[in-house]
């Protein structure tokens, strides 16, 4: 008996809205990762893209536990001396929550092209209003 592999037109994407109010980044980005992948579906392949899109929604309202607001940092560099630059957590959720929310998931993706793929099914939004409302996505309770 073979392993069954489904066809792209057998996979069916559904879209899911998911409230990151109170809830803390580190579990929310793996959910968002799971759901992207398609872990949760009973066809899963890992090399195939079978997940779901996802949109989180009030990312300005998550928690971070301990002191990782203070301490953690996060760093790019534009790759000319003197381009480094540095910010940490607390400033990155204060201006742009969705990109700590984005980053999160990010890390939690598979580092290649499908990877890509499937991070382009993420949006993040920093309030509670999106513009995926002709998609009907489902709300996803945690």
């Amino acid at each position: 008996m073979k392993t069954p592999i489904p066809k792209k037109d057998e996979i069916v994407k559904n879209w899911w809205v998911m409230d990151a109010e109170g809830m803390v980044l580190g579990r929310l980005a793996a959910r968002v990762a799971r759901l992207l992948r398609g872990k949760e579906k009973p066809h899963y392949t890992p090399h195939l893209d079978t997940g779901d899109h996802v949109i989180v929604v009030n990312a300005g309202k998550i928690k971070v536990t301990g002191r990782k607001l203070e301490k953690n940092v996060h760093k790019r560099f534009s790759g000319y001396p003197g381009g480094l630059r540095e910010r940490n957590w607390a400033d990155i959720l204060k201006n742009k929550p969705e990109k700590l929310v984005e980053h999160a998931v990010k890390g939690m993706l598979p580092k290649n092209r499908l990877g890509k793929r499937l991070f382009k099914k993420l949006h993040v939004y920093a309030g509670p209003d999106h513009p995926h409302r002709a998609q009907k996505p489902q709300t996803l309770e945690i």
